[in-house]
């Protein structure tokens, strides 16, 4: 084995949907089983939601070195990133050195994806993981293994292939020689290129993830103010390659495409409908669509179409529900004037 450590890491970031959790999965048995390497994985993530945070850690030993820890990956040698648009909402390249291999799914130049990334150092593997999927049928976390396989040497394309055939074949025969045919594609297609470490941007520490609260100034009784839906949350790094479009002539404003949307996407404002006051549908927010196309299954009327995403100019349609957008939360007008705010926080202030 190429490795000269006691184990070697890969950490996976990505968002519910693009099948980093089966990936991991998949590599730990590929390790074990596959490479003859003591192998362990295990994945981070909350509600099991599409577009909710996922971290996916896989560590491997040599045959005679036990795996000890299983703690997160803090310093990875692999790092894969599912999705572009995850850069800057997570501290993604926490702990990653000059000697990591970073893997992006994007269809971006790599120096622009540097710039991206703000990427200190390493070795950076870009492949448009998502068109490939489209294209082959096939899934983004096919492709993307196939270009992590191309990160080194001792990661075998061959016997990644037949861990493939023995897991996912089996289970879904059918979609096997789609699922074949992506893996190849990544490992193929791939676009590598080495950054050198010019101190255009900052080392990031793996602990370097500040809190905004401690114990000393959280709110009373450790209460969350933060709202559990995604007012703020970008979750079109979710999106596997297919988005819906809303073609305003045929719209009924029914309002069924808004009660299904799992997202709050649409948005209704008054107006009139056939002469009679309505409410009236302006359309997708796509800062919160996440793909799912069930506004699209739903709409009785087809005024919601699937398109690729790449043949539409999303930029241009990409509106905020900007008043719904809270920039600074007012704890009085939520009923909460009794919380001990990081601002009002001093020294004499007694919990």
């Amino acid at each position: 084995m190429s490795f000269k450590k006691d184990y070697f890491e890969i950490r996976l970031e990505s968002i519910g949907g693009l099948g980093a959790n089966l990936a991991g999965k998949i590599l730990g048995e590929y390790g074990a089983l596959y490479l003859g390497l003591n192998a362990s994985s295990f994945s981070s993530y909350g509600s099991e939601k599409r577009g909710s945070p996922v971290k996916s850690y896989i560590r491997y030993a040599k045959e005679n070195t036990p795996i000890r820890v299983n703690s997160p990956i803090k310093t990875p040698d692999v790092l894969g990133i599912f999705h572009i648009a995850l850069a800057g909402k997570e501290n993604l390249l926490a702990g990653v050195s000059e000697n990591t291999s970073i893997v992006v799914n994007t269809n971006k130049d790599i120096d622009e994806v540097r710039d991206i990334l703000k990427l200190y150092g390493g070795k950076l593997y870009c492949i448009d993981a998502l068109n490939i999927a489209i294209e082959t049928k096939s899934r983004i976390n096919m492709v993307m293994l196939g270009a992590i396989a191309k990160t080194n040497d001792f990661l075998d394309i061959n016997k990644l292939e037949d861990c493939i055939k023995d897991t996912i074949g089996k289970k879904y025969p059918k979609a096997l020689e789609n699922n074949l045919n992506a893996i190849k594609k990544g490992y193929e297609m791939v676009k590598f290129k080495e950054i050198k470490v010019d101190n255009k941007y900052d080392y990031i520490v793996s602990d370097d993830i500040k809190t905004k609260w401690g114990y000393k100034n959280a709110p009373i009784g450790g209460v969350n103010p933060s709202f559990g839906s995604s007012i703020s949350n970008d979750v079109s790094a979710s999106r596997e390659g297919y988005v819906p479009v809303f073609i305003k002539d045929k719209c009924i404003n029914c309002g069924l495409c808004d009660s299904t949307c799992p997202d709050m996407s649409f948005q209704f404002v008054k107006g009139e409908y056939k002469g009679k006051e309505a409410m009236v549908n302006l359309g997708i927010d796509y800062h919160h669509c996440k793909g799912c196309l069930r506004c699209v299954e739903i709409c009785p009327v087809n005024a919601l179409e699937a398109k690729l995403e790449k043949d539409i100019n999303i930029y241009e349609q990409h509106i905020r529900n900007k008043d719904l957008i809270i920039d600074k939360l007012d704890f009085e007008n939520i009923g909460a004037s009794s919380f001990v705010t990081s601002e009002s926080y001093t020294e004499d202030t007694k919990i």
